[in-house]
Formats: structure tokens, C-alpha cells, sequence
């Protein structure tokens, strides 16, 4: 078993578990035998990951609002977990453009709500923050963003990243930090790919809805560099830092970055040409450029307090990277059955993980 066996019969409440990430959390927590439970509103669309895996069925579903702070904690005090990773967001940057009360509301409060709701839990040993790289005042450098620069955003959802940082921040040095408390860290991860995500506004869902559809993409803006990485990468480290704030006590709280190693950035055009040498069935147009609300073209993470301090590191080169996601959405666009297609690539990248020797997969 992975990370120390930490997980194995724990109660693991997830908020955020119908989405992209926290459904693959989840599917990952219930093959290691811990009991998952999750809040969450319901999914987008019948393509979503949570549905086409059939989670509904194989873990404890709520669906609830975490804006709605009552009915978190009375969740909460129904389930008593052990452990708590908050993912629920407002996840997409254009959307925030259009929706930016909304986007603050579920950013902002629905962290507050949730730290509230483990402050009122004393069975939570172990409380994880998921942000986002875009949290970090961006200033589109050539170096990677370090857990202690300054938070910042442009866009509402990246402002509301930030915000998450410091309410975490705020609670851990104003309720967390004493003996006996919960062990409070946030988790920041680049831009994240694979397969199960259908969402709007974002490269990948959009290119594999225009293969389906058998049409090319226009691609927005094909020379923004990000720090791909797939799902499972920063996975592996919300739990190991899980496991070792469980194990390891109060030395691992606060914020850690997770993304790929520093020569590993690729701009939205490499990526696709790169899945079209897999999978040579879609395409894409560049338009001429237009007026655009602003998204950065630069932003990438310094993971060395995570690879020094927790001995975590990437697993996947680029080009397994890539054709994981090709893989996953194959399955998606094929109706495969998806919760195996999950289960089989987690298998084949703990496999990968303990060939290299990584500390949370031997």
C-alpha cells in the first residue's frame, strides 16, 4: 500500500467531490480502503468524471453548497472524519469575468465555512486547503513562484486563489497552531489535465468536445506556457502531505507547491501537437488574435520544499503526461467504463513511482 498505509480505514470527507480533481481523489482514496465520504454541489454534465465512474454509488455522496455553512457542519458532525481535503471551487478564470460575486463567494466563504466546519470537528486530525498556482502575485517571471512570495491576482478567480491563501494562513495561526489542534496546510497545483474533465473555458475539455464532434479547434491563445502536469502528479502530493502531516505532526503545515520539474513547461500548442503524434484524429486553428480578458502567459512553481522536505517528486515525463490524458479521454469519448480506466492508470503510475523510488509508492 501507498503513503504509508495512512489512509486504509480512515474517514476522508472531500468537499469538491463531483469535480475533476476531487473525483479522481476520490476513486484513488477508496482503492486504498479509506472510507470516502463527500460534499459537494452536483456535477456539470453526464460527461463529468464523478458520473461516468459511477462514484455515486461506490462512496458516501452528499450534495450540498459550500457556501451554505450550516449544512457543512452539519455534515461534518454527521460524518466525523478523520482527514479533510477541501476542493470545492469556482475553478475556471473566464467564468470569473462573468460571474465574479459568485466566483468570491464560493472561493472565499466556502474556505471559511470549511476551516469553520473542522474547527467545530474535533475528529479532524488532518485538514488540506486546495488552491491553485494562480494564487501567487504573478509577475510572469522567468523562475518558479516559491510558497512564501506574495499572493496577488488579476482576474477575480485567480484574486480569490490568493484570498484562499490567506484565510488558510489566518486560521492556521489563529486557531490551528497549539497542541492538540487540527494539522492545516494548502496545496497549490498548475494547470491539471487528464481525463473525466469536460469543463468549459478550458483547453483540453474544449479540444476533445471538437474531436468528438469531428471539427478543429480554435485555440485562443496558443503560446501561454503552463506547467502541465496530469491529475494524478499533484495527487500524489496533497497525499503524501496528507500522510505525513497524519504521521509526521505539525512541521508540514502551511502552504506547499506541486507541478512539474522547472524544464518542464510547454506552451497550449506543444501540448496539442504532442496529442495529435498520439492520436491523430483532432486539429486546430489559430485565429487572429482578438481582445481577450487577461490570462497569464507565464506561471510556473518551485516545487523544492515539496521534493526536499516531503521527498515528493513528478512521476510522469511530458510524454506520459500526455498520452495518460489521450488515454483517459479515449475512454471518456468511447463510453468505456471509466472508473476502471481510473483505477488502471493510478495502477500503472504507482507502478512507475515505486520503479523510480519515490518515497510515498515503496
Amino acid at each position: 500500500m501507498s503513503f504509508e498505509n495512512c489512509y486504509y480505514g480512515k474517514k476522508v470527507l472531500l468537499t469538491g467531490h463531483t469535480g475533476f480533481k476531487g473525483s479522481w481523489l476520490a476513486i484513488w482514496l477508496k482503492q486504498m480502503g479509506a472510507q470516502v465520504y463527500g460534499y459537494s454541489l452536483a456535477p456539470y454534465s453526464e460527461m463529468d468524471n464523478f458520473v461516468t465512474s459511477d462514484l455515486k454509488n461506490k462512496i458516501h455522496h452528499y450534495e450540498g453548497d459550500v457556501r451554505d455553512k450550516g449544512s457543512l457542519l452539519a455534515y461534518f458532525n454527521q460524518v466525523q472524519p478523520d482527514i479533510a481535503f477541501h476542493l470545492a471551487a469556482q475553478p475556471l478564470v473566464l467564468l470569473s469575468y462573468q460571474n465574479p460575486v459568485e466566483t468570491f463567494e464560493t472561493n472565499l466563504m466556502g474556505t471559511v465555512n470549511f476551516f469553520e466546519a473542522v474547527r467545530q470537528t474535533p475528529s479532524v486530525k488532518v485538514a488540506i486547503n486546495v488552491t491553485s498556482d494562480k494564487c501567487y502575485d504573478n509577475q510572469e517571471w522567468v523562475w518558479g513562484y516559491r510558497e512564501n512570495d506574495p499572493m496577488g491576482g488579476k482576474d477575480p478567480y485567480s484574486a480569490s486563489k490568493g484570498c484562499s491563501e490567506l484565510i488558510t494562513s489566518s486560521y492556521i495561526n489563529s486557531f490551528f497552531k497549539n497542541d492538540g489542534t487540527c494539522l492545516v496546510a494548502s496545496a497549490r497545483a498548475g494547470n491539471v489535465i487528464g481525463g473525466g474533465d469536460w469543463a468549459v473555458d478550458r483547453i483540453l475539455p474544449d479540444y476533445f468536445r471538437a474531436v468528438k464532434a469531428n471539427k478543429k479547434l480554435l485555440v485562443r491563445n496558443p503560446y501561454a506556457t503552463r506547467p502541465w502536469q496530469h491529475v494524478l502528479e499533484p495527487l500524489s502530493g496533497y497525499l503524501q502531505l496528507g500522510a505525513a502531516l497524519y504521521l509526521k505532526g505539525r512541521k508540514f503545515t502551511g502552504g506547499w507547491n506541486f507541478g512539474p520539474e522547472d524544464t518542464v513547461n510547454y506552451s497550449v500548442k506543444e501540448l496539442i501537437d504532442a496529442i495529435l503524434k498520439i492520436d491523430p484524429t483532432g486539429g486546430y486553428e489559430i485565429p487572429e488574435m482578438t481582445d481577450k480578458p487577461h490570462e497569464a502567459n507565464l506561471l510556473k512553481l518551485d516545487i523544492s520544499k515539496a521534493v526536499n522536505l516531503l521527498q515528493w517528486r513528478p512521476v510522469l515525463s511530458f510524454n506520459d503526461t500526455v498520452k495518460f490524458t489521450v488515454e483517459g479521454y479515449q475512454s471518456d469519448i468511447n463510453l468505456t467504463n471509466s472508473y476502471e480506466n481510473r483505477v488502471a492508470q493510478i495502477e500503472e503510475y504507482v507502478h512507475k513511482a515505486k520503479s523510480k523510488l519515490i518515497a510515498w509508492a515503496i
